[in-house]
């Protein structure tokens, strides 16, 4: 199982991500992750760079293969728009981006006042997205009408050897059926090997399965744990709150019913070794082929650093 490093925009100043893939890459990490948000989960975590600039820079910084994790193609940003961005960062890669999708939060997607459509037709945009960005990379001109989208007269000039993978987001049997089907791999954020085991029956076969994890680097693991909430409340919100909740100010009301003591079991909190190997495990187990690890906190470089010297020398990264 190869490990990365999750670079979180919500969280970081561009500045701050580059010098962590720089970090990430001196450790050992086999490749990066980058979140795509318009806003944070709450304004605790205080950013929200441009994933797309960023990618560009990170290009420029480090030769890591980079994963958007993951991409929302339907609704802020029309899918022959990602379609353009997606190539121009294959491109500027060389060849070594991934393009990771999902079906996206309110959180980000409602800015323009667009209506915020139920599961199942999202997952119907999805598909049709992926379907337009798939014809734009051949490189032709395009016109298309569906149900969704109109595309007229487009054509992508820039355009790298071979089409980006898309790999697609699902936490649930619909979406995960969705990723079996269209995508060239699936990512999660869960060690959850009944999901992981119905892409590759339904389709997915030997397709490369992604997923992360949040870690709290600290001296202690009180100190990682008490940084994670302060940070993160947001994961402690269950269910489908985070693809319906608008605002920051909503995903801060709702963490007020989470304890530090939920977030610290969603968290690995501290600097010990062990809790990192048993949460690795835990997702090899589940038969992800990648997993990424993203830090919260001011203390980037004591994870990398871990890493470096206890973790990614006894898997191999």
């Amino acid at each position: 199982m190869r490990i990365g490093y999750f670079l979180s925009c919500e969280e970081y100043t561009p500045a701050e991500l580059i010098e962590q893939a720089k970090a990430a890459e001196r450790a050992g990490f086999s490749g990066l992750w980058i979140s795509d948000h318009y806003h944070p989960w709450v304004d605790a975590q205080g950013q929200s760079a441009f994933v797309w600039s960023m990618i560009g820079a990170l290009s420029q910084a480090t030769s890591l293969p980079i994963t958007t994790a993951v991409t929302c193609p339907t609704v802020r940003i029309h899918p022959a728009v990602i379609a353009q961005a997606a190539a121009t960062s294959a491109v500027l890669t060389g060849g070594k981006f991934r393009l990771g999708i999902g079906t996206g939060e309110a959180l980000n997607e409602h800015i323009f006042g667009d209506a915020w459509p139920e599961a199942d037709v999202r997952l119907e945009m999805l598909e049709e997205a992926v379907e337009i960005m798939r014809e734009l990379w051949k490189g032709g001109n395009v016109s298309y009408r569906g149900k969704h989208y109109t595309v007229e007269n487009a054509r992508v000039y820039t355009l790298p050897a071979a089409p980006p993978e898309i790999l697609v987001s699902g936490f649930g049997p619909k979406a995960v059926e969705v990723a079996a089907r269209i995508g060239e791999g699936y990512v999660s954020t869960m060690p959850d090997g009944d999901l992981v085991k119905q892409f590759r029956q339904q389709g997915g076969g030997d397709r490369t399965a992604q997923a992360g994890f949040k870690a709290a680097f600290a001296p202690t693991e009180e100190e990682g744990a008490r940084i994670a909430y302060e940070k993160w409340p947001n994961a402690g919100v269950p269910g489908e709150l985070s693809q319906v909740l608008p605002a920051p100010k909503h995903f801060e009301q709702a963490s007020q019913l989470v304890t530090q003591d939920m977030i610290k079991e969603a968290f690995v909190c501290g600097n010990a070794v062990e809790p990192h190997l048993e949460q690795l495990k835990q997702y090899e187990d589940a038969g992800f082929d990648e997993v990424y690890v993203a830090n919260t906190g001011p203390n980037w470089q004591g994870l990398c650093d871990l890493y470096a010297s206890e973790i990614l020398p006894k898997h191999g990264s």
